[in-house]
């Protein structure tokens, strides 16, 4: 499958460069890496954006996952290999890629009660970015149908 066109952060340099200012400040926030890969992994198994998920794979690996937590990512809530608080991370993940999917409340207070017990409020403001970062580079990459194997920004 050949890609519709050039990544439009390539097109556009400073929208690359906006991405990648929004990264380096996700891994300064003070939750473990691995965390963040699972977030971006989960992220992307949830809008089918391979080329994300190639790349976090490898970043995940990189931070020291095992091939055990990568496989049971996508059933991390029947897998016995997640701590709480990577859970909760998870879980808001999961909520905030799927806004529309619910009725009523997207993030539930109950939820957001769980992830202040596990993360400051500098953790949290990484974990949202991420998120919020990996669903943009996901809502790119599908619709264009970047290459996985040949990422255009790899």
């Amino acid at each position: 499958m050949q890609p519709r066109m050039q990544n439009p952060a390539m097109i556009l340099p400073d929208a690359m460069t906006g991405i990648q200012h929004l990264l380096k400040a996700t891994n300064s926030g003070g939750v473990p890496k691995r965390t963040l890969e699972l977030i971006g992994l989960r992220v992307s198994q949830l809008n089918g954006c391979a080329p994300c998920l190639v790349g976090h794979l490898r970043e995940a690996r990189n931070a020291g996952e095992t091939d055990e937590r990568l496989v049971t990512l996508a059933t991390w809530r029947e897998a016995p290999f997640f701590t709480d608080a990577e859970r909760v991370a998870l879980e808001l993940a999961e909520a905030v890629t799927r806004l529309a999917d619910r009725s009523d409340e997207a993030v539930p207070d109950e939820l957001w009660a769980e992830v202040t017990e596990h993360y400051d409020e500098q953790q949290i403001s990484a974990v949202l970015l991420m998120i919020g970062t990996l669903n943009l580079f996901n809502r790119i990459n599908v619709p264009i149908r970047e290459r996985a194997d040949r990422p255009s920004w790899g």
